[in-house]
């Protein structure tokens, strides 16, 4: 069963795709530093190599840091007020609460001993020099690595410097064969030319070529593609004439960055014209992406579709694209200075405006599809891809709120993600974004329904009423039948957890009622149900709920269903438990957290946890109960409200705290707890589970 990634001890770094040349007097000197300084800020050129660099510091001190290595890039955000939250997003923090991105981040890094990557920071300079003086002014155990071609200027920082590569003739006396430039230039040539060697036939001519690349790996790298058709002469023949036309183009830059333009430059010329298009209409993705969105998004005017997948390898072959294969298909990737480059060339041939429209239409078509086949057999499939897309997600919510215009299919595209906001562990950002919506209309309709449901979910339901309330009021006015139907249900959902059983019944039986043919079993019929089943066992009619939740848990299998699924099954452990059938219990609740763990939906993870230390109290496992509500109050924290600030969850909570007291003693729980305090959420789970079987927890 495939577990997110965010939940490993270990941390989140992405797999060096290339070998790592050289560079050993500076990694040695960068560990030093990370262990002298909590915040080391490696600064450089463009091209240089930081970001590779940290990487590779990263991989090495793994075992240095016992909460892991995380890495988060800030390569395309525009917005310092979204820092704090894709650096809590990176971190596999699905906070489901109304409280700051602050509060989350800050409780979240505690005690914990981690190196935390910050890639990318020269354009959000102030933004990021604040927030690493606050975290590690509060987060003691706390180590922070940035990346950025200027300094951060903030308290406690130290710079690294990362130079060039030294180049032949740098240090008197040195073999050349054994030079870093030289070296990575033949790493990076017998990749592509695999009985490519040095001699002394062409040793002098891969020197020259380094020295004439100022040792800058970007460079190096971009020119040693070019083996595949020529010899090394000919490269340095041609990057000479590039040189020359260079000449007189910027009397204000630096060298260095002339030298890498250039071979930018260079190599864009080397592309056939059709490759220097894609590249460039290529530049509007933000992080990686897949085939078809480059057929959707760059073709048309010059550039057949078919033609797109030819173009794509030929790109890769000349390391302007990197390919990666991922568990929802293959994808690629302009590193960021080459994706900046390409940005330039559509903004000259004036294409920005309607690529970003395509790129725009093409994540809402895909929102659309992924919202459709949500209550089907590929929900895995759809949870997986769609957090693979989110940077792109960003990219077309961003343009559709900063363009005018746009406002609409910014907030069709929003609502269509009502499961990512709910469901995946992204209920801040949704909210953030949702709250935008001013004006009237069906899709504003749609993003208040859904503000209202992730409002719920963070036990905020002040804000969840006043979302539905909104919602039902438009949704009159713009004669929208469907959404009044869905406000009544939010209605219904914030009656159920203000214990407020009467209206709740009521409200979430015309939910059931209008939804009863099954046309839209997500957000509307099965939430509904379970949430009527929960009402019904509270009112002590646990026969009722049993016979809706079977109806439903058969709904769900027809389908191949599986979120909302796990949440009956969650529900008919509660069930069962209140009827005394204790091993039905139990086992339905570790069935609700193996079907969880295919989703990083924290709040489900939150409520069977609470059963299963319920049961196992009952089944004289107090210390494994105190340990279990211990790891669940600490998650619920970093997570989310406290069961969800619902006086029937808060109750059956501390009834169960209590229990463990008396028979623990308070000395002996208060030890327990404080064990399950320490472990992180896969690590609950696995302790939940009983049979250890993703390995032991200490």
């Amino acid at each position: 069963m495939t577990t997110p990634a965010g939940w490993r001890r270990d941390g989140n770094l992405p797999n060096e795709l290339t070998s790592f040349v050289g560079r050993t007097r500076l990694l040695t000197t960068l560990r030093q530093r990370l262990g002298e300084h909590r915040l080391v800020t490696v600064t450089g050129i463009g091209g240089v190599g930081k970001s590779r660099t940290a990487l590779r510091i990263a991989h090495q001190m793994r075992g240095d840091f016992k909460d892991g290595v995380w890495f988060a890039d800030l390569a395309r955000l525009q917005d310092s007020g979204m820092v704090r939250h894709t650096i809590t997003s990176a971190l596999g923090i699905a906070d489901q609460s109304a409280r700051s991105a602050d509060e989350t981040l800050v409780e979240w890094l505690g005690d914990r001993e981690i190196l935390l990557i910050i890639d990318t920071c020269e354009h959000l300079v102030d933004a990021c020099g604040a927030l690493f003086e606050d975290l590690l002014g509060t987060a003691g155990g706390l180590t922070i690595l940035a990346t950025s071609r200027q300094s951060l200027n903030a308290r406690g920082e130290h710079t690294v410097t990362i130079p060039p590569l030294a180049v032949p003739g740098d240090s008197p006396g040195e073999d050349v064969f054994s030079n870093e430039a030289v070296q990575l230039f033949l790493a990076r040539a017998s990749a592509v030319v695999p009985n490519f060697m040095l001699d002394e036939h062409n040793i002098g001519p891969v020197a020259e070529l380094c020295r004439r690349l100022d040792g800058i790996p970007l460079a190096i790298e971009l020119a040693a593609v070019r083996m595949r058709a020529l010899s090394v002469e000919q490269i340095l023949g041609l990057l000479a004439d590039r040189f020359s036309l260079l000449a007189g183009a910027s009397r204000t830059a630096l060298p260095r960055h002339q030298t890498l333009r250039a071979a930018i430059g260079w190599s864009h010329e080397l592309c056939e014209p059709a490759e220097r298009l894609l590249w460039a209409r290529l530049s509007v993705f933000a992080g990686d992406f897949e085939l078809d969105a480059a057929r959707y998004v760059c073709s048309g005017d010059s550039l057949q579709s078919e033609d797109i997948m030819e173009l794509i390898s030929s790109l890769v072959e000349k390391s302007i694209l990197l390919s990666d294969g991922t568990p929802s298909g293959h994808r690629y990737r302009l590193i960021d200075t080459l994706r900046q480059y390409g940005e330039e060339w559509l903004d000259k041939l004036g294409e920005t405006a309607v690529i970003r429209e395509k790129h725009r239409d093409y994540y809402l078509q895909l929102a659309k599809r992924s919202e459709d086949a949500w209550s089907g057999a590929r929900q895995v499939y759809w949870y997986v891809r769609m957090r693979h897309e989110h940077d792109n997600i960003r990219v077309a919510l961003d343009h559709c709120l900063r363009t005018p215009g746009e406002v609409q299919a910014g907030l069709k595209l929003l609502s269509s993600l009502w499961f990512m906001w709910v469901a995946c562990g992204l209920a801040r950002e949704g909210r953030l974004y949702l709250e935008l919506a001013r004006t009237p209309s069906a899709d504003r309709c749609k993003a208040l329904w859904v503000l209202s449901y992730i409002n719920s979910a963070q036990g905020n339901i002040t804000g969840a009423i006043e979302a539905a309330e909104q919602c039902s009021s438009d949704a009159v006015r713009v004669g929208d039948s469907g959404a009044v139907i869905l406000a009544t249900k939010m209605l219904g959902t914030a009656a159920f957890l203000q214990n407020d059983l009467q209206k709740a019944s009521a409200l979430l039986g015309v939910a059931i009622e209008f939804h009863k043919s099954g046309r839209e079993l997500n957000p509307g019929l099965l939430p509904s149900i379970v949430e009527l089943s929960m009402v019904l066992l509270i009112q002590n009619e646990p026969a009722e709920a049993e016979v809706l939740l079977r109806d439903c848990i058969a709904v769900c299998t027809q389908r191949g269903e599986l979120w909302l699924r796990s949440y009956a099954i969650y529900a008919l452990a509660s069930v069962y438990q209140a009827m005394g059938r204790s091993p039905e219990a139990m086992s339905n609740a570790r069935e609700a957290l193996r079907l969880k763990r295919y989703f990083h939906d924290v709040l489900g993870i939150g409520l069977a946890i609470e059963v299963v230390a319920k049961q196992a109290l009952e089944d004289g496992q107090a210390a494994l109960a105190a340990r279990l509500m211990g790891g669940g109050q600490a998650n619920w924290r970093t997570f989310g409200m406290p069961q969800l600030g619902s006086p029937f969850f808060n109750s059956e909570h501390d009834r169960c705290v209590k229990e463990c007291k008396r028979v623990l003693g308070e000395e002996a729980h208060d030890r327990a707890f404080a064990q399950g305090r320490k472990l992180n959420l896969e690590e609950l789970i696995v302790l939940a589970l009983g049979d250890h079987e993703d390995g032991q927890v200490s």
